[in-house]
């Protein structure tokens, strides 16, 4: 890892993953310096080699000490995107980070229109993909769904995005959760906007993220990422409503099936069976309620010791190294 030059303190971190981007990281940089001689801000590009098998290390390794704004981490085998960005979160030195593509479909001159939205006192924004691309379709029902399902207000949650650094302090990523830092974000309150942004076709090479089995995944991903923003709010509320029906039910079907059998001697063994079975699974919900509290109680101490721990990480850190918002 390159060391940061102290005369250069970084307002901004743009987090550029990069696996098998050998035909793209050159032309990366090039762009990156021609953006450092107009940018109103302070920045730093942090490139993390997600385990390439192709000449992207050896390209970065070189390119290192021509650019002084650009870091170099790795990953020794690939670890996925959302690693990736967890990584480059951890190292960044700026106070806004730029999650930004390595295949050069937008534009570095692009990013003071995404950091002069965050200076009107947003938290995240989002650009808005304008312009022809090969996935429209995929990407118009993931939107869709996603406004639906997280009650989103942008239309684009999937492209290029800049935000302040506590937005993703506290935030929990699984693998894949990268698609879903907006709905993170305005689940936990932050202001989000979105800005208009250019697409370009990808300058080289092809994408990670293709075939047909991305959009199932996703879906469930997506499904996944909603059950942890309700269920675990209130998990027994969540299981205790139709466990409360399953039981009342099996109750009062029970009470039926006994006054029938005292007072007129009618009995039908299958509705003891619906009995039992309604019992059993209004039971059988309550303790899933019980168990999902007691996770989410331990979920919620663990979320509060990381924060502990990056609070006290956070005063260890030189002067140098802090960056004024």
């Amino acid at each position: 890892m390159q060391p940061l030059n102290p005369s250069h303190n970084p307002r901004v971190s743009v987090i550029v993953p990069a696996y098998n981007e050998d035909g793209n990281v050159e032309e990366l940089c090039r762009q990156f310096d021609d953006l450092a001689q107009t940018a109103p801000f302070a920045f730093e590009v942090v490139i993390i080699d997600d385990g390439s098998t192709d000449r992207t290390p050896e390209l970065l390794a070189g390119l290192q000490p021509k650019y002084s704004f650009l870091r170099v981490l790795s990953h020794s085998h690939n670890q996925g995107l959302t690693k990736a960005l967890q990584t480059g979160f951890a190292a960044a030195h700026g106070n806004i980070f730029v999650f930004y593509p390595a295949d050069l479909q937008y534009r570095p001159e692009d990013i003071p229109k995404l950091i002069a939205k965050i200076d009107e006192g947003n938290d995240m924004v989002t650009g808005w993909k304008q312009g022809e691309y090969d996935k429209r379709f995929v990407s118009t029902v993931y939107n869709s769904l996603s406004r639906r399902i997280f009650g989103l207000k942008v239309h684009d949650a999937n492209s290029v995005k800049a935000f302040r650094r506590e937005v993703v302090d506290d935030m929990f990523l699984r693998r894949d959760w990268h698609r879903y830092l907006v709905a993170l974000a305005v689940e936990q309150g932050y202001r989000v906007d979105e800005v208009k942004i250019r697409l370009y076709q990808r300058y080289s090479g092809e994408s990670k993220f293709s075939g047909f089995w991305r959009i199932p995944v996703g879906v469930l991903d997506m499904l996944a990422v909603k059950s942890q923003l309700t269920l675990l709010k209130k998990p027994l509320l969540f299981f205790g409503l139709p466990g409360t029906i399953l039981t009342g039910l099996g109750a009062i079907i029970g009470l039926v099936a006994l006054y029938f059998r005292v007072a007129h001697g009618i009995g039908f063994r299958p509705v003891l069976y619906l009995v039992i079975l309604l019992t059993v699974m209004g039971v059988s919900f309550f303790v899933l309620g019980f168990l999902a509290e007691a996770l989410t109680a331990i979920k919620e101490e663990l979320a509060g010791l990381r924060n502990s721990l990056r609070r006290l990480e956070a005063d260890k850190k030189p002067e140098s190294d802090q960056t004024d918002r």
